[in-house]
């Protein structure tokens, strides 16, 4: 059976200072796509050396319908202020290697968020998308506290940090 691939979708609007470090930890993904939303700063440029598909955001259409735009079944959506973890890395390897349900909706991802105090845990995201079982309009997929949770988390670093 060949083996499932992922497509990872980033909306950014001049985010040059993190995108890079969000796009190095996408080794999973055999597509990355950048959805850029009139970046006045290098964000195209990084997203481009970093071998990423740059797709210009067209007014008006919800950020979820540029899942359509990948060629895979299987979306894992990221902020360009995010980054995966090495265990969700490893986790997302293991996956990609077993046998899929093609009628499953996605998968949950914890998060934690560096804050001034340290890092915080935030609830499970759905964060890898079944685009055949699934259409969002927002940056992330709806939330859905029903699907599974793979082993590891999202890293997030806000701008301000």
């Amino acid at each position: 059976m060949p083996k499932t691939k992922i497509s990872a979708l980033i909306h950014t609007c001049n985010s040059a200072r993190s995108l890079g470090r969000a796009l190095d930890s996408l080794r999973p993904c055999d597509e990355v796509i950048v959805v850029d939303h009139g970046s006045k700063d290098e964000t195209v440029k990084v997203a481009k050396e970093h071998g990423a598909k740059v797709v210009n955001a067209v007014p008006g259409v919800g950020h979820g319908a540029y899942s359509q735009d990948t060629r895979n079944q299987w979306v894992l959506c990221l902020l360009p202020q995010e980054a995966l973890a090495e265990e969700l890395e490893a986790s997302l390897f293991e996956w990609i290697n077993a046998e899929q349900d093609g009628n499953q909706m996605g998968f949950n991802m914890a998060v934690r968020e560096q804050n001034g105090a340290g890092w915080k845990s935030l609830d499970p995201e759905m964060r890898l998308a079944n685009r055949k079982q699934i259409n969002w309009t927002g940056e992330l997929p709806p939330g859905n506290p029903k699907v599974p949770v793979l082993a590891g988390h999202i890293l997030r670093i806000p701008e301000d940090n």
